[in-house]
């Protein structure tokens, strides 16, 4: 959480672990981070031998781009963000802080997992044929490179060309001697009394290093004993990380910490005779053993404690450390030699948010304000639409950012929660914002003597502790709260309120691509629909009372959900598709999602492209397909589209004989998606919506949009110029300008 401005601070909320970048997300800078994939582990086992393509010969071996590989190349698209000249200034260091929150959370849950698995002797050959071992290797050869661009990008491109524009990111002795004494003030009022310097002697074992912290190694001298003496001092994490020295100058507190006479503050009497800055990332992924536990919520509170002791997994130190300074960092830690990172200083760039949260407008994305959905109020105004209203009217397709998330879900939860009329509500939350205004609306709700049953995820990663929070708020306020079912993850985007009319009980539903999160609505591309429509309504009642009561209902009328019918339900599609094709009637398969590798869809989007069917995948982060391969894949195209919003939206496409077939919802193409988790996805009737998504997903293939491309190799290529040099048309901002136009703001 940020922590309030102080003088000579500038504000830094604390960033998430996961980006273009998923998720600590109790801030709006925190937010921006979210943007890289889900990277649970994937582990079931699916057997690719014997697995038959259209003309019943065995599908070949090595047809699965490796997963790790591909994460490492969508963080990789992030940095391109960063080098792009054409980003604007702010927004590059805002790309460079979201890479290196990417990469903490891969330590901490990809890259722990994989040598966990070692460890134990559980890993097994990965589905593109890499052994274990190999992939740990790759991950290490490949991630050092990328750690290296990323370094370079900061110190020669964006610092510099912050300079120019008046921003100076600075080290201690390039400040001014005022500079200097005001900091000295800053440090001895406010930073000092923080700070906790540790000695290791034979008195004082080796600290507890915690992850993800920066820590200053220190090595003093005795001068009466003689001895030299090592000591660590952890920068406080809740402080900025950026301070201020004058206007617009900054500097990392790290090298005010460090500053002579400040150290001589923490060790009066030694003689300092070295010091070096060390960041450590540990495992922190969760087991909690849900079979065993009489009560979760007690158990997840208690595994959160445990979290931060997991064994360590990449030491980051300045390449200028001494050697044996590294030596003691590596011995004490029980690190290899493999894991350690040489990099130059400053260490920890996702302090970056804060620089990339100064209000120089100039420096960033033009300031995009979101309106109210057409469907929900023709013209702007002050008062709230009367969603109920609208809706039995019409299906409304939200698309947000572009459509106001405060004047569509939010409004509809809120008036629900205010009219008398309403009965019921029902609703999942997977994250949420600390501030939340769904909370307080079902909260009020349930006061009001309303029944509000909510589905609270409290093992949604990085956001356990606020969910347990949140979950015990509602309990306070009546609300009756569950936790979903045992073994699973409850993901799935739905709302369901019951309103008395007249002698007749309406339900009204949303279903979306996206957390019911405010803040984060600002900055994902996330699609909902909102419908009276009473199979929907009935399909999220049984689906609820599933996950509150006991009910084995495993077919609906209008939703596809896993882990039961969803995966099966989209490969019989895709099938399908083969078979119109063979017919000669229209067929494509056009799906848009933030991963692809589970191997049983993959195989089936092989087998179409075998039969000729178009196939064209729009993902945002991993992709295991391997597309344009003789034989294999010859008509399938891959995409991947980033920028200054997160693409999260899951849209499902099917040419279905000229009678397009189109479903969204909350479901990515993995293992823990389709097996380990409840998600849902709802079938688009409106043929308006349908012909409005496929357009989209037109668009986003379309060689005219600036995109990435992924080749039958793995290696992505950007292409953002025409033949001619052009810049190609960024499908953000033609949104973005399709909304002003219809407001009447466009830009001339």
């Amino acid at each position: 959480m940020s922590q309030p401005s102080t003088q000579g601070q500038v504000q830094h909320a604390q960033p998430s672990v996961g980006s273009i970048a998923a998720h600590r997300p109790h801030t709006l800078s925190a937010a921006v981070s979210d943007l890289d994939p889900d990277i649970d582990a994937d582990l079931d086992a699916y057997d690719e031998d014997g697995q038959v393509g259209h003309d019943g010969q065995e599908l070949p071996q090595g047809r699965f781009l490796d997963r790790e590989r591909s994460w490492l190349a969508f963080n990789e698209r992030v940095l391109e963000l960063a080098e792009d000249p054409n980003t604007p200034l702010l927004e590059r260091a805002n790309f460079l802080a979201i890479f290196a929150s990417n990469l903490d959370e891969f330590f901490m849950v990809r890259v722990a997992g994989l040598k966990r698995r070692i460890a134990t002797g559980v890993a097994t050959r990965s589905a593109s044929g890499l052994q274990p071992r190999e992939v740990l290797e790759l991950i290490w050869n490949r991630s050092r490179e990328l750690m290296a661009r990323h370094a370079a990008c900061y110190q020669e491109d964006v610092a510099s060309g912050l300079a120019d524009e008046g921003i100076h990111l600075v080290r201690w002795n390039e400040l001014t001697e005022k500079e200097q004494s005001r900091l000295f003030t800053l440090f001895r009022q406010q930073i000092f009394p923080v700070l906790t310097p540790l000695a290791v002697d034979p008195a004082h074992p080796f600290p507890y290093i915690s992850g993800l912290s920066l820590n200053l190694a220190v090595v003093v001298r005795n001068p009466v004993s003689g001895h030299t003496h090592f000591a660590r001092v952890k920068v406080p994490p809740l402080l900025s990380r950026f301070l201020e020295a004058s206007p617009s100058r900054y500097v990392p507190i790290e090298d005010v910490i460090a500053a002579p006479a400040h150290l001589a503050e923490l060790f009066p009497g030694m003689e300092i005779q070295e010091h070096h800055m060390f960041r450590l990332t540990r495992n922190e992924d969760l087991e909690v053993e849900e079979d065993d536990a009489e009560n979760l919520l007690q158990a997840l509170e208690k595994e959160l404690m445990r979290r931060r002791f997991g064994p360590p997994v990449r030491l980051e130190v300045e390449e200028s450390i001494d050697r044996n300074v590294l030596d003691l960092l590596v011995r004490e830690l029980k690190i290899s030699e493999a894991e350690v990172y040489p990099l130059p200083g400053p260490l920890d760039l996702t302090g970056l948010f804060g620089i990339a949260a100064l209000d120089r407008p100039e420096l960033k994305y033009p300031k995009f304000i979101a309106g109210t959905h057409r469907d929900l109020a023709e013209v702007e105004s002050a008062s709230a639409p009367d969603i109920f209203a609208a809706l039995r009217e019409r299906d409304v397709l939200l698309h947000h950012p572009y459509d106001s998330f405060s004047t569509s879900v939010q409004a509809f939860l809120e008036q629900a929660a205010a009219d008398p009329d309403v009965l019921a509500i029902k609703q999942t939350l997977y994250r949420t914002s600390g501030d939340s205004p769904i909370v307080d609306a079902l909260i009020d709700a349930a006061e009001s003597g309303k029944q509000v049953l909510v589905l609270v995820e409290i093992k949604a990663r990085f956001d356990e502790q606020a969910n347990i929070k949140w979950a015990r708020k509602l309990e306070e306020a009546g609300c009756h709260v569950v936790y979903g079912l045992v073994g699973l993850k409850t993901h799935c985007k739905l709302s369901l309120v019951v309103r008395q009319e007249g002698e007749s009980l309406v339900r009204y539903s949303h279903v979306g691509t996206g957390n019911y999160h405010p803040k984060t609505a600002r900055l994902y591309e996330d699609l909902g629909l909102l419908t009276a429509k009473q199979e929907v309504g009935a399909d999220l009642s049984d689906l609820f009372n599933r996950l509150s009561g006991y009910s084995r209902r495993e077919t609906y009328r209008r939703l596809l959900v896993a882990p039961k019918s969803l995966r099966d339900g989209l490969i019989s599609r895709i099938d399908k598709e083969i078979q119109h094709h063979r017919a000669g009637r229209p067929a494509y398969v056009r799906i848009k999602c933030n991963s692809m590798v589970d191997e049983a869809v993959v195989d089936s989007l092989y087998r179409a492209s075998q039969a000729g069917v178009p196939v064209d995948v729009w993902v945002r982060g991993i992709c295991a397909v391997r597309p344009g391969v003789a034989g294999l894949s010859e008509t399938i195209r891959v995409r991947s589209v980033l920028g200054r919003f997160l693409e999260h939206s899951r849209v499902f496409a099917f040419g279905n004989a000229g009678e397009p077939e189109v479903w969204i919802g909350s479901a990515d193409m993995m293992h823990r998606n389709l097996d380990r988790r409840i998600e849902a996805l709802v079938r688009v009737t409106d043929p308006a919506h349908r012909a409005a998504l496929n357009r989209l997903l037109e668009t986003g293939m379309s060689d005219t949009t600036a995109s990435w491309h992924l080749g039958a190799d793995g290696n992505w290529t950007r292409h953002a110029l025409d033949p001619e040099g052009q810049p190609l048309r960024n499908v953000q901002e033609m949104l973005i300008d399709a909304r002003r136009r219809r407001r009447g703001t466009a830009k001339p």
